[in-house]
């Protein structure tokens, strides 16, 4: 609700691709900054905390939203500042709760709670936009007041998480081990090559940051149509996590994280070339499930094969390229929707995205190769 919210309001103050992306970019910087100091944090102290603290403040920006639009002063560079101060809370969260999960179910059924996990993301990404998009035509004010209240919730649960695992011991700070994800995941190559696949997918095929342009310029639908058209993805991915839940990859995960990606890129080009909102929502929903696959794949590998005391670490980084992929690029489409107008960027990260999952079939063999999800 949040991102349908800010996107529509940045894009309608500005009237300015550009400003779109400066949105994302202003989210990734704090977690760039931050990347190796989080990922000690999840290791050394409870990580139900850190989340529910994390969501405690993103509520209150939420709240401060809700008061700068209401005072009338919620300009561009304040939206920045919110969007980095966001940024900098999720940097924090998203490593605790990656590496919450181990905690809380017993490993050998973590690919199959992984896809659940997934699936209960992709439930709230379909319902999020939707409702954002329903929100927002009463005003911005009515979803920045459901947002504060959701936040609040999610801290609020996250708390109380039981675990069935104590956390990992406080081992000294040394320079070693704060480098030491890094240093794990250069030494798996197809962990590394799983991370920077999904990475280089979503950098370049990425579409979701000029959807309000899409959904006010091309398609002319209005909040409501970009509520709808960022719901798309997720329902897709919904389908396909429930699906990879009850069926899980048990059979050549890499090749079919491959194919995914493939998928993804050429999905994408369909969305660039639609003039019809009904085939754009097809074209997203199946960007969402050819996207999950390396989601569950990527995701799946760093919890099964990281040992649980440096997870918190190896998450920080593999949360850093989600951000990259994400955030950055949001700003990269906004940069090249500038250059070349939104449906040639989009349309470019599409054929991108074919190249670079074709390109990583010869670079990263082993992950080609994989034969199970555990390395057994």
């Amino acid at each position: 609700m949040l991102a349908v919210a800010v996107g529509w309001h940045i894009y309608a103050l500005t009237h300015s691709a550009f400003a779109l992306g400066l949105v994302g970019l202003a989210q990734f910087l704090p977690m760039f900054a931050l990347t190796l100091v989080v990922g000690h944090v999840a290791d050394r102290y409870d990580r139900r905390k850190i989340a529910a603290i994390c969501q405690a403040l993103e509520a209150v920006a939420a709240a401060i939203f809700l008061l700068g639009t209401l005072g009338g002063w919620l300009s561009a560079p304040v939206i920045y500042v919110l969007a980095a101060s966001v940024g900098a809370a999720r940097a924090f969260e998203s490593p605790s709760i990656a590496s919450l999960l181990p905690s809380v179910v017993p490993r050998g059924e973590l690919p199959q709670a992984t896809a659940w996990a997934t699936s209960a993301n992709q439930a709230a990404q379909i319902l999020g936009p939707a409702f954002g998009g329903l929100l927002y035509g009463l005003g911005p004010n009515a979803v920045y007041v459901a947002c504060t209240v959701a936040f609040c919730a999610a801290a609020s649960l996250v708390w109380s998480i039981p675990l069935q695992a104590k956390p990992a011991s406080r081992a000294p700070v040394t320079l070693a081990s704060v480098f030491s994800g890094i240093a794990f995941i250069r030494r798996q190559p197809v962990i590394l090559g799983a991370l920077s696949l999904d990475l280089f997918a979503v950098l370049f095929g990425g579409a979701t940051a000029l959807l309000p342009i899409f959904a006010r310029d091309v398609l002319h639908a209005g909040p409501l149509g970009l509520g709808l058209l960022r719901s798309a993805p997720a329902v897709g991915a919904l389908a396909g996590t429930i699906w990879l839940a009850h069926f899980p990859l048990k059979k050549r995960p890499g090749m079919a994280m491959f194919g995914g990606v493939i998928a993804f890129g050429a999905v994408t080009v369909v969305f660039g070339l639609s003039h019809s909102f009904v085939l754009s929502l097809l074209a997203l929903a199946a960007m969402g499930a050819s996207d999950v696959i390396s989601v569950v794949v990527r995701l799946s590998l760093v919890q099964l094969r990281t040992p649980d005391e440096m997870l918190g670490r190896v998450s920080a980084v593999n949360a850093l390229f989600i951000g990259t992929s994400n955030q950055l690029g949001e700003f990269e489409s906004g940069v090249t929707a500038g250059w070349w107008g939104a449906r040639n960027a989009v349309l470019v990260g599409g054929f991108a995205t074919i190249a670079i999952a074709l390109l990583w079939m010869k670079v990263f063999p082993a992950l080609a190769k994989i034969r199970s999800l555990d390395g057994n």
